[in-house]
């Protein structure tokens, strides 16, 4: 896989450590955030190694940029303009591309990644590698790093780890604002069966095999009775 990259693309090698430092540059704009900083896009990007393996015909530079800048503008996502940051990232990112002289003919494809990558934003993925960058996203909200990062994000909302009585929400309805664990059958749970490759599915169900457990084993110590 590396190798067919590197023979389609010899600058591939190269681009990496020049995104990486594109993308440090505009998080240092921005307040902290440990769920969106280039730990994050440094894990999307072997996410999305991990899926074009299965995909050799999609364009790897373009999924490698758009892995390191699909948050370069970013937005909580309990403000009102969170859906419009993958959008302003594009945009963002179309331009400091052109500055750092990628290829000009791969930037409209890097920006149609970036901004159909959000699950916020609603945009459809029309490419292969716009396809594998969202699902390369998502596999990030999955698993234990997922499950960290959830905990993390619902600590900057004010969000409460689970409701008090009642931490499964079966007999009320799931409100992940409210409470951090109902995120993932609110939402989390969802992300399989809106994977966009054979191989992200695959990926996110193995993942969502970890949340589940552990939102099992959780309910049982905060409710106080025996985990099965």
């Amino acid at each position: 896989m590396q190798a067919t990259n590197s023979t389609r693309h010899p600058e591939l090698d190269a681009w990496p450590a020049r995104l990486a430092e594109l993308a440090a540059a505009a998080l240092a704009e921005q307040a902290p955030d440990g769920a969106h900083d280039l730990n994050h896009f440094e894990r999307v990007w072997r996410n999305a190694q991990a899926l074009l393996a299965q995909y050799p015909q999609a364009d790897a530079l373009v999924v490698l940029a758009a892995c390191y800048l699909h948050d370069l503008v970013n937005v909580p996502k309990d403000d009102p303009r969170r859906s419009s940051a993958s959008r302003l990232s594009a945009g963002l990112a179309s331009e400091r591309l052109a500055a750092l002289g990628f290829p000009a003919e791969k930037i409209p494809a890097v920006a149609h990644a970036i901004e159909a990558h959000s699950f916020s934003a609603g945009v459809p993925a029309t490419t292969l590698e716009a396809r594998i960058v969202q699902d390369a996203d998502r596999l990030d909200g999955l698993g234990a790093v997922g499950l960290a990062r959830m905990f993390y994000i619902a600590g900057r909302m004010g969000s409460a780890l689970a409701h008090g009585s009642d931490p499964l929400a079966q007999d009320r309805p799931l409100d992940d604002r409210s409470y951090s664990l109902d995120h993932i059958e609110a939402k989390l749970a969802r992300l399989p069966g809106m994977m966009q490759t054979e191989a992200g599915r695959q990926l996110a169900e193995a993942r969502l095999a970890t949340l589940t457990d552990f939102r099992n084993a959780f309910a049982a110590e905060w409710s106080g009775t025996p985990h099965r």
